[in-house]
């Protein structure tokens, strides 16, 4: 007897039998942990976005402009040349990242990565810097020990994956080895955005410069809500000599799409008070 309880409460954490997301009953085998309900409910956005910071627009009329752009890209031009998400920071979305940040569920970062291909194919066109350098933006080690890995990995190996099985544009590669987090920043969440700003500044090194000189980057993130992280990595990229850096990231978080499912939770993305990255 004990035996086989022993046996069911390891096959419930290596095959569940619910969803992780929205906890009914998985009708396969579990090892994905995610409903089909639930997954097809991560919906990417095709809206108008910023033709610089993706920045999703509020109204459909934003398409009437010659050129769509954000106010903010319009005051202060980020450091990369262009950023993309798959979809908005919300509802099913945002519970999956969730997840995967502090959920220790490595399989959905890879599955979750998948979803990139939507964004990559927008950022892609009409790119004439041949196969890009891929790289996700790093956590400084203190926190990778805490979390036990960067979910920003997690999502390019699963974004490489889906590339290499559909054959999706120019061979590329993934880096890790590239660029670092120099010091531990204080949580983003609640921060202005020149605090934000200020709180990354000069916080990413390029360890390997010969690495990305004259290529063009993609860096990987799970959330992007300002981009003070990904225009912090891009200044620092550029400086070392990347020809163009782009920016993929999973989600989009803007209070103009805000979360309306209803769940009682802090300000913060897990509740803990911990950064978003």
């Amino acid at each position: 007897m004990l035996l086989r309880e022993l046996i069911d409460s390891t096959l419930a954490v290596v095959f569940p039998t619910q969803c992780c997301l929205c906890k009914s009953e998985l009708q396969s085998d579990g090892r994905l942990r995610i409903c089909r309900t639930c997954w097809s409910g991560l919906r990417p956005w095709n809206g108008a976005v910023c033709a610089r910071c993706g920045l999703p627009a509020g109204s459909p009329h934003a398409l009437d402009s010659v050129t769509v752009q954000c106010a903010d890209c319009r005051l202060d031009v980020p450091r990369f040349e262009a950023a993309r998400s798959f979809g908005l920071y919300r509802e099913s979305l945002r519970k999956a990242i969730v997840r995967l940040k502090f959920g220790r569920d490595e399989r959905l970062g890879i599955r979750l990565g998948e979803l990139l291909a939507f964004p990559w194919a927008q950022i892609q066109r009409g790119q004439e810097f041949g196969a890009p350098v891929i790289l996700p933006i790093p956590l400084h080690p203190s926190r990778r020990r805490e979390r036990g890995y960067n979910q920003s990995e997690l999502l390019a190996t699963g974004l490489m994956r889906t590339l290499k099985r559909h054959r999706a544009g120019a061979p590329s590669q993934v880096r890790s080895d590239v660029l670092c987090r120099k010091r531990a920043t204080l949580p983003q969440t609640g921060l202005s955005v020149a605090a934000r700003r200020e709180n990354v500044r000069g916080v990413f090194e390029v360890m390997n410069p010969s690495a990305i000189r004259d290529r063009l980057i993609v860096v990987i993130d799970d959330v992007m809500t300002t981009g003070a992280t990904v225009s912090a990595a891009a200044r620092a990229l550029r400086r070392a000599g990347s020809a163009q850096v782009l920016a993929i990231t999973l989600a989009r978080a803007t209070p103009q799409f805000p979360d309306l499912s209803g769940e009682d939770r802090d300000n913060t993305v897990d509740g803990l008070d911990r950064d978003w990255t």
